[in-house]
């Protein structure tokens, strides 16, 4: 606990000091929310999300889950598309010419996902999803990565998506990042972002939101959700 009370007070310097640097260079400006949005849920799996797996999270129980299951009921109430994203791979044997892992098993141990082990890389039930959301699985830690998400949500007009979800440091990063290079305003729900070790949530949430996205509290994201979608009702 002294550990991590330091390490957020150190932190809490280097972006106050990095905060004027940013600012002084034309960094941390706003993308902004746009009028469809849509939920992208990445990797809140079991493999992921309950405890004692290689890939466990903190902040799961107590902060992430009731975050995410009050963005749901934003999302569901005002139709707003949702989608579960979730890692597996079906040739977990990185012998084989055939695997689907492609190198990152050179770096981390996700050979544990196998497709085979559903109870694995299902969706954590207290979250699960409901008929007419997208359960969308992915190879690699962007969730636009070699997917069909992109064109998904092109489809149903979004142009804003609201990204949860583990590792602040990997799969949510580069999803957030590959969103706005796809053309879509990225937000990153502050409370409903987790990872693995102490400060890693904190400093990439600070870098995000200076490069790549803007991290909103819950509250504003949930009064956002509600506020177009009423507007939408409206206009239909």
């Amino acid at each position: 606990m002294a550990f991590e009370e330091d390490l957020d007070a150190a932190l809490t310097r280097a972006f106050e000091q990095a905060t004027q640097l940013y600012q002084r260079n034309g960094f941390q400006r706003r993308v902004g929310f746009g009028r469809r949005p849509a939920l992208i849920n990445v990797d809140l799996a079991n493999a992921w999300t309950r405890p004692g797996n290689p890939f466990t999270c903190e902040k799961i129980d107590d902060q992430i889950i009731p975050g995410v299951q009050a963005l749901l009921a934003a999302c569901r109430r005002n139709g707003h598309p949702v989608v579960h994203v979730t890692t597996c791979y079906q040739v977990t044997d990185e012998t084989k010419a055939a695997t689907d892992m492609g190198l990152w098993h050179h770096k981390i141990p996700i050979e544990v996902v196998d497709q085979a082990k559903p109870e694995l890389w299902a969706i954590d039930s207290r979250i699960e999803p409901v008929a007419g959301e997208q359960v969308l699985i992915k190879k690699r830690a962007s969730a636009f990565h070699g997917t069909y998400l992109a064109g998904f949500l092109r489809a149903n007009n979004v142009d804003t998506i609201l990204v949860t979800g583990v590792t602040a440091s990997a799969c949510v990063r580069t999803t957030l990042c590959d969103g706005l290079a796809e053309g879509f305003r990225t937000i990153a729900v502050k409370e409903c972002i987790g990872d693995r070790v102490p400060g890693a949530v904190a400093w990439n949430l600070f870098d995000i939101d200076a490069k790549f996205a803007d991290v909103e509290p819950l509250e504003r994201c949930i009064a956002y959700l509600d506020e177009v979608g009423g507007k939408s009702k409206a206009a239909a």
